[in-house]
């Protein structure tokens, strides 16, 4: 065969598909992250009798994995910069799954605080991680969709799991909920290391399918330029990407996004309990309305965006027109606080879930904003900001709510969700990548 027809052979070759593996491998790590993040919320009501909690205690168990969670948030987006993620999330999932193994056999309020806190800063490299995998596997046109579907897996999962959890506890106590989650997690975090490779080290990617990523923009030899440039950390550097006015409109906006966020992943189940009366099994399968409705707003979110893309729409509009539109749609929650029943509840909870979901390719931007050598340090810096809303969500909620009433738990979420579309729409501007 001659050069000019093998060349014209190799042109003809069709892109394999083999990105897609890795988006259903993140999604099913994402589902992970999150049953380990919502599962003392399910055990919330019966650790609280067991250990005698009242409410600002409880607060503070909800909210102790975000203490180390955002605090590791910026040293573990400088490790993303360095270390592969085939060896990084295999090692966090590992560790952060047998921490949670381990609440399973608490047996005080301490103990139980001191290994939520564990698990808070093995989880936080995890965004970060995500986020170096997609721009390394997908051109920008497909990011949006990607980001959609692998966020999803924080809502579906709750949604089909949460029931499951919840009939676990009944049958055979709240320490099975910990036990099933950390066990999953552990084979899991096993599977990550045996199969994930980087797009030119990964055998089912053909020189097509490698092409594609690089010419739509996904950063394909991102391995090798942390390798050839492993710098120690510089304060220069977190003072670029803490400096810039269009990465605090993302910042702030992550902040109140994740604050509706923290409320269903750590008060939801007690409002439903305590506040409006339902049992325990009940409320578990009405609780995966929500997680449902946000699971349709994230799939919708990423497609809607990537649509705008390939029509020829500005990535500032693809990327922040549904983030704004759920951040707004999210503040519908505050209907909950108008209404006896049970189904409107429900739907007006569902509502502003949904839009949560809407808003949830937060990370797009960060994709598109940040530097690409300080993806890692931008996108540790993003969810520390975002995540401080893990601790101070389940504290507030703590000291607004009385024995008898939540509205004052619902005002507050709902008026971070205002804020968070103010901040996207007055803050981040005109959306291109910040030069390091």
């Amino acid at each position: 065969m001659t050069t000019a027809t093998h060349l014209g052979a190799q042109g003809a070759q069709r892109p394999t598909r083999s990105r897609y593996l890795i988006m259903v491998m993140l999604f099913i790590t994402v589902v992970i992250n999150y049953l380990d993040r919502s599962n003392l919320s399910i055990a919330a009501p019966a650790l609280k009798d067991e250990f005698g909690l009242d409410t600002v205690h409880e607060g503070l168990i909800l909210s102790a994995f975000g203490w180390t969670y955002a605090a590791m948030q910026i040293p573990g987006g400088w490790l993303v910069d360095r270390v592969a993620p085939r060896v990084l999330y295999a090692a966090a999932l590992i560790l952060w799954s047998a921490a949670t193994f381990f609440m399973g056999f608490a047996s005080s309020f301490i103990v139980l605080f001191v290994l939520r806190l564990a698990v808070g800063a093995l989880e936080a490299p995890a965004y970060p991680i995500n986020n170096r995998v997609v721009t390394t596997w997908f051109p920008e046109k497909e990011r949006a969709t990607a980001i959609g579907f692998y966020t999803s897996g924080q809502f579906v999962g709750l949604a089909f799991l949460t029931p499951v959890l919840a009939w676990l506890q009944h049958h055979y106590g709240w320490h099975m909920v910990f036990v099933s989650t950390g066990l999953l997690g552990i084979v899991w975090g096993v599977v990550w290391f045996m199969v994930y490779r980087e797009p030119r080290q990964f055998k089912g990617a053909n020189a097509a399918e490698i092409e594609l990523i690089q010419q739509g923009g996904g950063v394909v030899d991102l391995e090798k330029r942390v390798t050839e440039k492993k710098a120690p950390f510089s304060w220069t550097d977190l003072g670029l990407v803490m400096s810039q006015r269009k990465l605090w409109g993302v910042y702030l906006g992550q902040f109140c996004l994740t604050s509706t966020l923290w409320f269903f992943l750590t008060w939801f189940p007690t409002y439903l309990v305590k506040y409006r009366g339902m049992d325990f099994i009940k409320s578990g399968f009405l609780a995966s309305v929500p997680f449902l409705a946000a699971f349709v707003g994230v799939l919708c979110s990423g497609v809607l965006s990537d649509f705008l893309i390939r029509r020829g729409a500005t990535v500032g509009l693809a990327r922040k027109l549904p983030i704004i539109l759920g951040l707004l749609i999210s503040t519908s929650m505050i209907g909950a606080n108008f209404t006896d029943s049970t189904p409107w509840v429900i739907f007006f909870l569902a509502v502003a879930f949904f839009g949560n979901g809407l808003a949830s390719i937060t990370w797009s931007l960060v994709s598109a904003l940040a530097p690409v050598r300080l993806l890692g340090l931008t996108g540790g810096v993003f969810n520390f900001v975002g995540n401080l809303s893990s601790i101070c969500t389940p504290i507030v909620i703590g000291f607004l709510v009385s024995k008898d009433s939540f509205a004052p738990a619902i005002v507050y979420v709902s008026s971070l969700a205002l804020l968070g579309a103010l901040s996207y729409i007055l803050l981040v501007g005109k959306v291109e990548r910040i030069e390091a």
